[in-house]
């Protein structure tokens, strides 16, 4: 039939010498065809690692094999949704993702959700925290070289892989990129088999792994290794105020922050209601007796704000103006009535982008749109049904701040990258 398209269309058949015109065209059309989107020129192909894959965005039936040519089960993902407007679709290592996830992401993302474990490493003061390097299935799987833990994180090649109760990370990650505010690290929900893992990791109990940063910047000093720069709450609303910076000497610490970072951190840490950074002591709420600030009596020092300081804020040696955002667990259930107004605090301006998500009506959808990469935490929470919860209740949180902005006639600003 290929051969006679004649016979289809009605046509008397051709004359010898239309022929070798018909297959110049054709050889023509041929030859101007788009690249396969299986050679797409973003990322390189993936190998098929044995354990939890990215590229499973649907789940597969137990048992089932692969055909050899499967329409791209990744793509289905998207293909009921179309793109929001403004948006296109990114093909990568996971397949079509949403174009909040950059192809630095995509490649991360891949390494945390699939890499195999050849090393781990306690973290000092982080009793339930492992440090574990990666290897991409089939990077050298049999190489003779000794792995080098240090090496590998040093190319980036490693995971922090945290508690159970954690995984409300994975969810801030999310929120992150959203919101185009692409301050935390990618993180993916995962289940380890690793047999280097103490059994706790390897139990199938599902935990978070974040990417762990090479060239993050510590204080040397050793009871505040949690920062970059040693900052005091009451300097920190100095630098909050308009043409604060210019007041604060260069060499003063954090100084090479500017307050766009500082408002982009707010609004996150608000939606989330992540206090260890901003307000650690509490100082924004009433806090219940069992709470870490009351029972390591932080709570008494918000009488002296002198006393107060700021933990996790860090920033990266080859980016010492650029917020790193950490410990992005935050609050899910924390109530309503006691939400901390006080991170924004000193705050008079938010990202432009980032509000007009807010306020788009949209927030919930593109989340899930978001969470639906992640198979394993998406499966874990029982799809869309089960993540529902968690992200009204974000959203309820945005509508307030969305309120608290208007109240305050607080302003926007173009965003950088």
């Amino acid at each position: 039939q290929a051969q006679r398209p004649w016979r289809r269309t009605g046509l008397k058949p051709p004359v010898p010498a239309a022929l070798g015109v018909l297959l110049a065209l054709a050889l023509l059309a041929l030859a101007h065809l788009p690249p396969s989107l299986d050679c797409s020129p973003h990322l390189p192909p993936a190998s098929s690692p044995p354990g939890p894959r990215w590229e499973a965005a649907t789940p597969l039936s137990g048992g089932q094999a692969r055909s050899e040519r499967s329409p791209m089960p990744p793509a289905r993902l998207w293909q009921d949704q179309p793109p929001g407007r403004g948006r296109r679709r990114r093909q990568g290592v996971v397949g079509d993702a949403p174009l909040w996830f950059s192809n630095d992401d995509l490649q991360k993302m891949q390494l945390l959700a699939s890499g195999r474990v050849v090393s781990k490493t306690r973290v000092p003061a982080h009793g339930q925290v492992l440090r574990v390097g990666l290897r991409a299935m089939g990077d050298a799987e049999g190489d003779a070289s000794p792995t080098s833990p240090e090496g590998d994180c040093r190319e980036g090649r490693c995971g922090l892989i945290k508690r159970p109760g954690d995984l409300y990370e994975v969810l801030a990650f999310h929120l992150d990129r959203v919101l185009g505010l692409n301050r935390s690290l990618p993180a993916v929900a995962r289940r380890f088999t690793s047999h280097l893992l103490p059994y706790s990791y390897t139990d199938g109990s599902l935990r978070p792994i974040i990417w762990w940063v090479p060239d993050l910047q510590h204080l040397e000093d050793a009871n505040n290794d949690q920062n970059s720069c040693a900052l005091g709450w009451l300097q920190y609303q100095e630098m909050l105020q308009p043409h604060g910076l210019t007041l604060v000497a260069r060499d003063a610490p954090c100084s090479s922050i500017p307050r766009g970072e500082w408002s982009r951190l707010a609004l996150f840490d608000f939606l989330l209601q992540v206090h260890d950074r901003l307000d650690r002591y509490c100082c924004g709420f009433q806090p219940d007796p069992s709470e870490p600030c009351v029972e390591e009596m932080l709570h008494e020092k918000c009488r002296n704000p002198a006393e107060l300081v700021l933990v996790h804020i860090l920033v990266r040696r080859s980016a010492p103006s650029r917020l790193v955002f950490i410990d992005n667990a935050g609050r899910p259930q924390h109530p309503e009535e006691k939400l901390n107004f006080r991170l924004l605090q000193g705050i008079d301006s938010f990202p432009a982008a980032a509000v007009a998500t807010l306020r788009s009506g949209r927030l919930q959808s593109l989340l899930l749109e978001s969470l639906r990469v992640d198979q394993e935490l998406w499966e874990s929470q029982g799809g869309a049904e089960g993540l529902r919860p968690l992200l009204r209740t974000i959203d309820r949180r945005a509508r307030i701040l969305l309120q608290y902005i208007q109240e305050h006639n607080l302003t926007v600003f173009g965003d950088s990258p």
